[in-house]
């Protein structure tokens, strides 16, 4: 895919870097609304509005004062101007052809038994709708905008009560331009979709206005606005980013070089190119999941700052920047900034859809040099002329403000509710959704779509606040060190989600040792879900908990060992023996059969929610198992209860990411993309790969719908798999992978066609033998075959018996299974 062009990113001219140079943070406007005097407030003079010497201020308005408000209230939300009808503030930009940077400042506000905090407001500038139905609520928020200024210095605020609202108020505003090279000219641009499709070029003018949705401080702590000359404040990216295993905080404490052609000081501040996120994993990538609002166009600003090399590397050395699941661009510092230490930033514009999610990720070019690195990310909404919304807002109770700047801290006010003006209008409840995911893999999938995720945390505590854990199974902490000889780093067999997994002897019998870390991803609330999960089910394809601790705050499980590993170790990556499709058949039997029990042998059942081939682990005689139920979740938890998507970006089903409808079809769905791992040997995920076949489950089915089966089939099982066999395999996962769960056959159903699959290759026959229902009952199996057959076909049905017309019936299969696994 050739490289988009940057979004306004331009070779600066020395005339604008030099007016960049020079800029300084003009002393107007900082208004104190309501007031007739100056306050002091975060290290500017705010001066009062009532009657103004340099701006003017008309319509239907009123000064107003708050009626005993905390002591702690800051004096600048003390007073506020109090709108009865369409109202605006006349201000006049420092030059033309420039942007112009307001904040508008709300608070809870009562005055004389009158309460505003419902009140809803639109607000409009320069022919832009900023905000519309906008309510503060019971919190202190600040929504800042950026908007063009043209041949015309003099502009509007606009303030108007919205239909329904009879007042409106704001306590503060904050206009002053910005350098005039904030934002860089560029004829045209793409767009990107997360559909997968790029949008047609168009012009940018200046038509777009911006709101900032997103400023993060990549690998450093927050930046207050008294540490940014425009005034923006930057939070941590941890509560963004979707694993921080691959990730590692670099700081720098030396001179950031600023040059021609790269980032100013004014792009993003020095506290933000000072620190950054590095990939220490070439595996893998790092994600960031932002919520954005729905079917909205976005300008995404990506800071880059090499503090990380000492030396300058090649200029052809790069790494990968991901929008989405497949628009790469390739950075290379080397060759945009021939200078250590000195900044610059690329400009995209993204599209989103309903999903409300974007997401981005860093990762690493086989061959190169070059460390991968991620300083800052600014996500604005464009804003074209007229009649854009404000999504966020306008909530009632516990309400995300998804804002630019800063969400000031809430400030306790007593409420009174309005006497003189009537609100009528209210609005819904929003759920409360907190960034962040389990993966271990970091481009998020879709069948057919891209979509990015959120996450919180849930357990199986929902009804019990304090769960009692299964005390048969705690198992002493010295116990543990002893058998991991101390956590011996020579033990180690792995790493996850939740840590580290050791190798150990505990009593005699080998086991392995999962140590949770804090921060590393899970934490508490896995740990006793995984406990609760496996203390209530017992089953031979499940890996059996055998104890934990949680002694001196450590978080311990202990597992029987599965010595052959995970089933993605015999598929790829590793220099393990590849498997027999034969064998690889078997496996995802066991596998089902495991996850089917999840389903239907308990009350209720069970969602596993995190189905991969990582999660299949196998025993010394290649018995597969199901493993890690730190995520899962009973089956009849009712679905008001969460808000949240939890899984593994590769697997996850579309359906559940759309809908936050999470089903036992959504397990389906996972383990469909395990079929596929399994007959093509690669990851789910694979970044290595040109962009259109990243995506094992888009590629695979696209190839399969196009008639290139055998161009995504593992080398290794050419010429061994019956065509009749490979054709079954291929249809089930063709119908685990549908688009919603109403499609998709059931764990029971994907089980039966997999044995039907087995039973395929084991005869080797020819096409003409027998079709997808009925087998010519006249062939004649050897003993040897048919030892080789599922054991519930050899137990309870004669294959070779002349009577047999079909195979037996779903009921059939069903109950069986149902005597099967109470055995």
């Amino acid at each position: 895919m050739t490289s988009i062009l940057s979004f306004f990113l331009l070779i600066l001219l020395s005339s604008l870097s030099l007016a960049s140079s020079q800029y300084a943070l003009p002393d107007h406007y900082f208004i104190n609304c309501g007031s007739n005097s100056e306050v002091d407030f975060t290290n500017r003079k705010f001066v009062g509005d009532v009657n103004p010497s340099t701006f003017s201020i008309s319509g239907g308005h009123v000064a107003a004062e708050s009626n005993n408000p905390p002591t702690d209230t800051p004096a600048i939300y003390r007073t506020a101007r109090v709108f009865i009808k369409k109202s605006w503030y006349e201000l006049e930009a420092d030059e033309i052809n420039t942007f112009v940077m307001v904040s508008l400042h709300f608070s809870r506000f009562s005055t004389n038994g009158f309460e505003f905090s419902n009140s809803k407001l639109d607000v409009s500038v320069s022919g832009f709708s900023l905000l519309s139905g906008f309510s503060t609520g019971n919190t202190t928020v600040i929504r800042e905008f950026i908007f063009p200024i043209g041949s015309e210095r003099k502009f509007r605020i606009e303030f108007t009560p919205s239909r329904g609202s009879s007042s409106a108020f704001v306590n503060a505003i904050e206009a002053f331009t910005t350098p005039s090279n904030l934002f860089r000219p560029a004829s045209s641009f793409p767009r990107i979709s997360p559909a997968g499709s790029i949008g047609d070029l168009e012009k940018l003018t200046s038509d777009y206005a911006f709101n900032p949705i997103h400023r993060v401080n990549v690998g450093g702590q927050t930046v207050n606005i008294d540490r940014d000359t425009l005034r923006r404040t930057w939070t941590p990216d941890d509560s963004f980013i979707f694993n921080n295993g691959p990730a590692r905080n670099v700081t720098f404490d030396r001179r950031i070089n600023y040059v021609d052609g790269g980032a100013t000081s004014f792009d993003a501040p020095d506290d933000v190119y000072k620190t950054a996120k590095q990939l220490n994993n070439s595996l893998v990538n790092i994600t960031w999941i932002f919520n954005v609002n729905k079917n909205a166009m976005y300008l995404l600003r990506v800071h880059f700052c090499d503090i990380i090399s000492t030396a300058l590397v090649s200029p052809t050395d790069a790494f990968n920047f991901f929008v989405y699941s497949h628009h790469k661009e390739e950075i290379q510092p080397g060759n945009t900034i021939r200078v250590l230490q000195a900044p610059f930033y690329l400009d995209l514009v993204v599209e989103s859809n309903d999903s409300n999610r974007l997401n981005i990720s860093i990762g690493a070019i086989r061959g190169n040099n070059q460390p991968v690195f991620l300083n800052g990310v600014e996500i604005m909404e464009m804003l074209k002329i007229s009649g854009v919304r404000d999504p966020v807002n306008g909530t009632k109770g516990k309400s995300v403000f998804i804002v630019v700047g800063c969400v000031v801290a809430g400030v306790a006010f007593v409420l009174v509710l309005l006497a003189g003006f009537f609100i009528r209008s209210r609005c819904g409840k929003r759920k409360q959704v907190v960034v962040g995911a389990k993966s271990e893999s970091h481009v998020v999938p879709s069948h057919g779509r891209s979509t990015s995720y959120t996450d919180i945390n849930v357990d199986f505590t929902v009804n019990h606040p304090s769960p009692v854990l299964d005390l048969n199974l705690r198992v002493p902490f010295a116990d543990i060190v002893q058998a991991t000889n101390n956590f011996d780093e020579n033990l180690m067999i792995g790493r996850g989600g939740f840590g580290k997994v050791y190798k150990g002897i505990l009593h005699g019998t080998k086991v392995a040792v999962k140590r949770g870390e804090h921060g590393h991803g899970q934490g508490r609330p896995e740990f006793v879900t995984e406990i609760m999960v496996l203390s209530r089910i017992r089953y031979k394809h499940l890996v059996s908990l055998i104890g934990y601790c949680d002694e001196n705050n450590e978080m311990l499980l202990v597992y029987e060992f599965m010595e052959k590993g995970t089933l993605q170790d015999h598929l790829y990556d590793s220099d393990l023996p590849r498997l027999s499709w034969e064998r690889r058949l078997e496996m995802c039997i066991s596998a089902t059969r495991g996850l089917h029990y999840l389903h239907t042998g308990s009350e209720g059942g069970i969602i596993h929610r995190d189905v991969k081939s990582t999660n299949i682990l196998l025993n010394e005689h290649y018995v597969a198992k199901v493993a890690d139920f730190g995520i899962s979740r009973l089956d009849n938890v009712d679905e008001g209860e969460h808000s949240d998507v939890k899984g593994s970006f590769g697997y996850l089903d579309p359906e559940y990411v759309r809908c936050m409808k999470l089903t036992q079809k959504s397990d389906v769905y996972s383990f469909g993309v395990v079929l596929l791992e399994v007959l093509c040997a690669r990851p789910a995920l694979d970044h290595r790969l040109p962009a259109k076949e990243v995506n094992l489950a888009d590629w695979a089915i696209k190839q399969i719908k196009n008639g290139n089966l055998e161009n995504i089939i593992d080398p290794f099982l050419t010429g061994t798999i019956n065509h009749d066999s490979l054709r079954k395999f291929v249809e089930i996962a063709e119908q685990c992978l549908k688009e919603t769960g109403d499609e998709r056959p059931s764990m029971i159903d994907v089980l039966w066609d997999l044995e039907y699959v087995l039973k395929l290759q084991l005869m080797s026959v020819d096409r003409e033998s027998y079709d997808d229902t009925t087998i010519n009952t006249s062939f004649q199996l050897p003993m040897s075959i048919i030892d080789r057959l599922p054991s519930r076909l050899n137990d309870d049905y004669d294959v070779n018996d002349s009577s047999i017309s079909s195979y037996p019936s779903e009921s059939q299969v069903f109950s069986q299974l149902k005597i099967d696994e109470a055995r």
